[in-house]
């Protein structure tokens, strides 16, 4: 087995939905062993609609590199197999709502008494305090609440960003927190409490944002406009995004489309002043455009503008780029069977991990996790019997 940055580091995942559990496939990826913990229902994220059978894409796609256990933690029994598994962890990651986890028994009070260098990562919608503490969070809730839909509206409605951006920007969070409080413990050797929330993702994400200047007003323009120009355009076929701010690539872009007039032209020579005027120019541009298909100008530009063809996501399964860059992997489900997907974020040279594990199916590992901590077979069926574990 190749050895991870996170190898030896053992993680008990109790969350659900897809920001926790993707930030502990995060620290999978970097060799981490996961024992994902779910209630008999499952994480909620499996009962998603999907056009696999049986299966959600959503979950499968967030949930690798974990083993499975499912535990009822509303069972004394369930909660006395979390905290021997506590004993010999080193992180705990879960996103209950605050008041949730005391009164199941497994708050990180209690747990760090077991454990004191237990790294306890807690993500919530709002945050431990305040009179939102206890609202259930979600992406697309946070989105609106934080101007992120506002924005995404362009001045007309508001629209949420589609792809859970809060969630896996919080995904990513719980990674960095945890690996930050890793190396906390080996300097100090004491663990941590770990405050993540929704809301504090949403607010991290538009830090360009969330800048106030005593001397401005409430309606000062906060977003980044760079102007049309640079934006989604049609071609003869398909339609090309082209990312050309700067003047050496505005001049690039000109020469490409044979209007070097407008290169050389004062009243477009820099970015604010081609925002201002985007009306002008779009007609010409556009106009260009329409000599090459997308995939033809993306070739041309190649190297000299900044552009790439507006294309679906399965077209970067097969990507030479893509695959270039060693970015899918083949993976067998235990019900859907073979399956391409993502391998790990993150190329390490000395530590690059054992090879990508598919998401488990729900329980799929129990009775092995319960024999690494010391459960017998007949005290395994014991438990069982009691709907303590399944």
């Amino acid at each position: 087995m190749m050895t991870g940055a996170l190898t030896g580091i053992q993680v008990l995942d109790l969350t659900s939905y897809l920001a926790g559990p993707y930030g502990c496939t995060l620290l999978g990826d970097l060799g981490a062993d996961v024992i994902k913990i779910e209630s008999p229902d499952g994480d909620m994220m499996r009962h998603y609609p999907s056009t696999l059978s049986g299966e959600s894409r959503s979950f499968i796609g967030t949930n690798r590199n974990k083993r499975a256990i499912v535990l009822d933690l509303k069972k004394p029994e369930g909660v006395e197999v979390v905290r021997r598994l506590v004993a010999g962890a080193d992180v705990l990651v879960q996103n209950l709502r605050p008041s949730v986890p005391a009164r199941l028994g497994v708050d990180y009070e209690r747990l760090s008494r077991i454990n004191p260098k237990l790294i306890y990562c807690a993500l919530t919608g709002y945050g431990d305090s305040g009179p939102m503490r206890d609202s259930a969070g979600f992406d697309q809730v946070l989105q609106s609440m934080t101007g992120i839909s506002f924005f995404q509206g362009a001045g007309s409605a508001p629209q949420v960003v589609v792809g859970s951006i809060v969630d896996y920007y919080a995904a990513s969070l719980i990674a960095y927190g945890v690996t930050a409080a890793l190396f906390h413990r080996e300097r100090h050797g004491n663990g941590q409490y770990l405050s993540l929330s929704l809301l504090r993702t949403a607010i991290t994400m538009q830090s360009a944002r969330f800048v106030w200047a005593a001397s401005e007003g409430r309606s000062v323009d906060r977003e980044l406009r760079p102007g049309k120009t640079a934006g989604i355009h049609p071609t003869k076929d398909g339609h090309l995004y082209i990312s050309a701010h700067s003047s050496h690539f505005w001049n690039a872009l000109c020469g490409m489309l044979g209007l070097e007039e407008l290169a050389n032209n004062p009243r477009y020579d820099d970015m604010r002043k081609r925002a201002e005027h985007a009306e002008e120019l779009l007609p010409l541009m556009h106009a260009a455009l329409q000599k090459h298909t997308a995939a033809e100008w993306e070739q041309l530009m190649k190297g000299k503008v900044p552009c790439a063809e507006v294309m679906q996501i399965e077209d970067m399964l097969d990507h030479p780029q893509v695959l270039a860059e060693d970015l899918v992997a083949t993976l067998n489900h235990a019900a859907i069977g073979p399956y391409r997907t993502m391998t790990k974020p993150v190329r390490f040279s000395d530590t690059p991990g054992p090879p990508a594990l598919p998401a488990p199916i729900l329980g799929q590992h129990t009775d092995e996790i319960l024999a690494d901590c010391g459960y017998s077979t007949e005290a395994i069926t014991q438990l069982r019997a009691k709907g303590a574990v399944a």
